[in-house]
């Protein structure tokens, strides 16, 4: 890798943290300056804008967050343990996340709302590649036998999706891991009804 594209997948990587923390509104060049170690000068040979480098960086948290949800589910057997595997990625939002400051599409989707348009339009691209990487899950998950032909798969990815964000937004709100672990106990119940047979139970 050459010294230009290690500067930028450096000023990437420290403004991922830095952007999941404090926010795009929040964070300033200055900041992103600090984060970095770099001078203006050096940040702006390499991106034009805050703004630029902003898309880049939730493009970068959310390849992790991806990259992990996807070594959960490989790593798990049935339709059901796949699913809950991904979920248990964000067991302790208190205390440690893929990225630092939480989970990226629910922040940026909660600032990013009514605000800054492109990264509404990541985070909701976002929400579709998540929503649609569980779905793909339960669909297999029929095919298999193991779960009912007459689950709406999209209806229960969709619900699971919202669930987990809603469970770690709650938990690190209070600072309390119970209310994901919450979560995930009435994500496996809704899912269990849809089992066939006691051999996936």
């Amino acid at each position: 890798m050459r010294k230009g594209e290690r500067t930028r997948q450096h000023i990437i990587e420290k403004s991922a943290g830095l952007f999941n923390q404090k926010g795009y509104a929040g964070s300033s060049i200055q900041d992103i300056i600090e984060v970095t170690g770099l001078t203006k000068g050096g940040v702006y040979r390499t991106f034009s804008s805050k703004d630029e480098i902003a898309q880049e960086a939730f493009d970068y948290s959310l390849r992790i967050v991806m990259e992990q949800f996807l070594k959960a589910a490989e790593e798990a057997e049935t339709a059901i343990d796949k699913i809950m595997a991904v979920c248990a990625v964000y067991e302790d939002p208190v205390n440690h996340s893929p990225i630092e400051g939480g989970c990226p599409l629910l922040n940026t989707a909660v600032e990013a709302d009514d605000g800054y348009l492109p990264l509404r339009e990541k985070a909701a691209a976002a929400h579709g590649q998540f929503t649609a990487f569980l779905q793909s899950i339960l669909d297999k998950g029929i095919t298999n036998g193991e779960l009912s032909s007459g689950l709406n798969t999209e209806a229960v990815a969709s619900f699971v999706v919202s669930s987990l964000e809603g469970g770690v937004m709650a938990s690190r709100l209070t600072r309390d891991n119970k209310h994901v672990g919450f979560v995930f106990q009435q994500i496996k119940l809704v899912l269990s009804t849809y089992q066939n047979g006691a051999t996936f139970r």
